[in-house]
C-alpha cells in the first residue's frame, strides 16, 4: 500500500468518480491512476469503486469505510509536514481561507493587511463561497478556516471558535417612506418589498425567524449573497435592503439611509471553523488572534483538545464577544 494510492482513491471520489478530471488535476495519466486503484484493490481484496465497463459507477461500502481512512491518513501527512516547517522557519508557510463575501469585503480586509505585512513570507489564500461550500471546504481539509456565521454547525468534524456579535440595518433610500420613521417594526417592513441575502448567508434565518415569530411572511423580491449588490438594487428602488450593520459606510453609501434594526432581530456570532486535529502553525495562532484577539493561543489550544463543541462553548460562556 502506497500513500499515493491513497491520494489517488481520494481524489478520485471527489471528482465525482471521474478519473479523467483527477488526472488532469494532479497533472498525472489516466492510465496511471487507474492502474494503481486495481493494485490497491488487489493488495486489499476489495472493491473499492463499483465499475460498468470502464466507468467507474459508485462507491462500495468496503470503499465508504477505506476512503474515510485514507482522508485521515493525508490529514496526517499534512500534519507531519506542517510541523517541520515550523521547525524550519516559522515565518514562511501558507494559510488558506475560505469565507462569505460580507467577512471577505467587511470584516477581513484590516486583518488581512496586519497579517501580510507581519508574515510577508506567508502565502495567503482565500476562497470565497455560500457557508455550506466554506464549511465542506474546512471540513474536507481544503482550506485551513472556514470564517462564517451560518452553517458551520452541520459539520461535527469542525471546532467553532465564536469571533464577534453583528446586527442588521435597514437601507433604504433617502426619499423613501421608512427613512422618516424614528423606530422601526417588523411590521413596518412588512409593507414593502425586501432585498436581502440569500437563504443561507450572513444570518438570514435570524431575519426570516424574526417575521414568523410576528405571524408574517417576508415580501422577499431579490436576494444576492453580496452587500453591496443589493444596495445597488435598493438605490434602484426594488425595495428595502436588509444587510449586516458593518456592510454599511455613511461616506460610500451615499443617497442612502441607514436604519438601526438591531431590536427587531437576534444577534448572529460569526465563527472560525477549523478541522479536529488540524496542527496550527505559529502564524495561524497569530492570524486567529488577529480576527478576534479573545481568541488567544491558550484558548484556542483547549478549545481544539475539547472532547465536544458544546465543551468549546463552554470556554467561551463568559467571554463578552465584541459587536461589529
Amino acid at each position: 500500500m502506497k500513500l499515493q494510492q491513497l491520494r489517488y482513491i481520494w481524489e478520485v471520489s471527489q471528482n465525482d468518480l471521474n478519473v479523467s478530471a483527477t488526472a488532469q488535476a494532479l497533472f498525472t495519466s489516466q492510465p496511471g491512476i487507474s492502474k494503481q486503484i486495481r493494485q490497491l484493490e488487489d493488495e486489499l481484496g476489495v472493491e473499492i469503486f463499483a465499475r460498468s465497463g470502464k466507468s467507474l459507477t459508485h462507491v462500495t461500502p468496503a470503499g465508504e469505510k477505506i476512503l474515510q481512512l485514507s482522508h485521515e491518513i493525508l490529514q496526517k501527512t499534512v500534519a507531519i509536514k506542517r510541523v517541520a516547517q515550523e521547525f524550519q522557519d516559522q515565518m514562511k508557510g501558507e494559510l488558506s481561507i475560505a469565507t462569505t463575501h460580507t467577512q471577505a469585503r467587511y470584516a477581513l480586509p484590516k486583518v488581512i493587511h496586519a497579517f501580510t505585512e507581519q508574515f510577508p513570507e506567508v502565502s495567503l489564500h482565500m476562497h470565497q463561497g455560500t457557508p455550506m461550500q466554506i464549511s465542506e471546504m474546512a471540513a474536507n481539509g481544503a482550506v485551513d478556516f472556514a470564517i462564517a456565521t451560518e452553517a458551520l454547525e452541520r459539520f461535527s468534524s469542525l471546532v467553532m471558535l465564536p469571533c464577534y456579535r453583528w446586527n442588521r440595518t435597514v437601507v433604504v433610500p433617502q426619499d423613501h417612506p421608512l427613512a422618516k420613521v424614528e423606530r422601526l417594526t417588523i411590521r413596518d417592513l412588512a409593507e414593502y418589498p425586501i432585498v436581502t441575502y440569500n437563504f443561507g448567508f450572513t444570518g438570514r434565518s435570524k431575519l426570516d425567524e424574526a417575521f414568523h415569530k410576528e405571524g408574517l411572511e417576508p415580501k422577499v423580491v431579490f436576494t444576492a449573497a453580496d452587500a453591496d449588490v443589493i444596495k445597488t438594487y435598493v438605490r434602484l428602488g426594488m425595495g428595502v435592503g436588509i444587510v449586516a450593520r458593518m456592510a454599511v459606510d455613511d461616506t460610500v453609501d451615499k443617497g442612502l439611509v441607514a436604519l438601526d434594526a438591531s431590536h427587531l432581530f437576534e444577534s448572529s456570532t460569526t465563527k472560525i471553523g477549523i478541522r479536529k486535529g488540524t496542527f496550527l502553525r505559529g502564524f495561524m495562532y497569530e492570524f486567529i488572534e488577529g480576527f478576534a484577539p479573545h481568541l488567544t493561543r491558550e484558548r484556542v489550544d483547549e478549545a481544539m483538545l475539547a472532547n465536544s463543541q458544546e465543551r468549546v462553548d463552554k470556554i467561551f460562556a463568559d467571554i463578552e464577544l465584541p459587536v461589529l
